[in-house]
């Protein structure tokens, strides 16, 4: 039976994901700046995951409100039996626009997510079809499947009626990539990822007192990694780093903030666990410290208590990275590596609102970090260019370019 949309005649969109909170995750996070940034502009938004939310949910103890979005978590898991409730999910409810927020590991490093927009379309389903691209990188696709992994992240925008990418380097693949067919390709377009924590630490906030309750002192050089650990990441080199700094007299220490493995890559914890055996080989327990998961605002408190933050991504310095975004609208700053594209990211000035080291070099990594021990000057000048590049990453212009692209796609213009 078709939905009235009489009394409702807002844009109606489900996004089907595979982490929502109390999950905890960047896509998490996202959504839900998303969702409620587009409400004023006539979107209204639901969520489509799996059983797993529920679970996640009851330990929580969590008791929904009507103020928060409906949520239907109807999907047994993400094989192929993810079809069948999907449809069926689609046939009842009726969205104008399913947004698929794609990142490999959240929907279990499977494929069956990738082939959807194929499937719908094979069964003329209505609603239109938007997927953003969190994540492009093959490794993380079904290992083993050889040449089916990319294919199978090409079905995914091909079949697509829309696809955001949150960087130019994702865009400039799949403009390359796609198939020159008869078959109408999707719209491609940019759209960054906002920032998901703000600059607001608790009222009490004091940064001398907030770095004692690491037993940080004053003078001491406070380097901040923020977010899940994961091969891509560079923990690796970040602890050798930190041993090359400390072996050359500088009192650096190491702060790591939020939980180690979040609820959606299972080869997190492996990872984590062998950063854990590099700080115990060189000796650095007493210098690396960790605050957990904690709420936005003691995130917000130690990002302001840092010296710089460092990231060495092994495939290089991305926008796609939330984490990174809330550094430079904190004003930190920061220390990545060089993307492999640079004219793809030219926002970022090495020496002017960041510093870049080559990824996978430890000992490129402590010489970059190595001057913020004494010169306070570059501190303020990496500060102030962190926090003029972090303005780029405000959610009511996110929100406005996605609600735009779903009226483009649906005639609701």
């Amino acid at each position: 039976m078709p939905v009235d949309r009489s009394r409702n005649p807002k844009l109606q969109v489900a996004f089907l994901t595979g982490e929502y909170p109390p999950m905890q995750g960047g896509i998490a996070d996202h959504i839900t700046y998303l969702a409620d940034y587009m409400t004023p502009l006539g979107v209204d938004s639901s969520i489509l995951i799996s059983h797993r939310w529920k679970e996640t949910a009851n330990n929580h103890q969590l008791a929904l409100s009507k103020e928060h979005l409906p949520i239907y978590p109807v999907i047994p898991n993400w094989s192929w039996r993810c079809w069948p409730a999907i449809v069926k999910f689609l046939n009842t409810h009726q969205p104008d626009v399913l947004h698929i927020q794609y990142q490999a590991a959240a929907f279990d490093l499977g494929g069956w997510v990738n082939w959807l927009p194929w499937y719908l379309k094979k069964r003329h389903t209505a609603t239109k079809i938007v997927t953003t691209f969190h994540d492009l990188r093959i490794p993380y696709i079904f290992p083993k499947a050889g040449p089916v992994r990319w294919k199978s992240m090409l079905a995914l925008a091909r079949y697509s009626d829309a696809v955001i990418c949150t960087d130019r380097e994702n865009i400039h693949t799949l403009q390359n990539q796609l198939p020159t067919t008869n078959h109408q390709l999707p719209i491609l377009t940019h759209i960054p990822l906002g920032n998901n924590v703000e600059p607001q630490p608790p009222p009490d906030f004091d940064r001398n007192k907030w770095r004692a309750k690491h037993n940080v002192q004053n003078n001491t050089l406070l380097l901040v990694y923020f977010g899940f650990l994961n091969q891509s990441k560079g923990g690796e080199e970040l602890i050798e780093a930190l041993a090359l700094l400390r072996q050359q007299g500088i009192d650096a220490q190491l702060l790591f903030i939020g939980g180690d493995v979040g609820d959606a890559d299972p080869t997190n914890a492996a990872y984590a666990q062998r950063v854990q055996a590099l700080i115990d080989q060189h000796g650095l327990t007493h210098f690396v410290h960790r605050t957990g998961y904690v709420e936005l605002s003691a995130v917000s408190a130690n990002l302001l208590a840092a010296d710089a933050v460092v990231m060495p991504y092994r495939d290089g310095v991305s926008f796609r990275r939330t984490t990174l975004i809330a550094a430079l609208r904190h004003g930190c700053p920061v220390i990545s590596t060089t993307p492999a594209n640079p004219d793809l990211i030219p926002e970022i000035e090495s020496g002017e609102n960041m510093l870049l080291a080559s990824p996978h070099n430890a000992f490129a990594l402590a010489q970059t970090i190595a001057p913020l021990a004494d010169d306070h000057h570059l501190r303020h000048k990496l500060s102030a260019g962190a926090r003029q590049l972090g303005n780029l990453f405000k959610w009511d212009k996110i929100a406005g370019q996605t609600a735009n692209l779903y009226k483009a796609i649906t005639g609701n213009c």
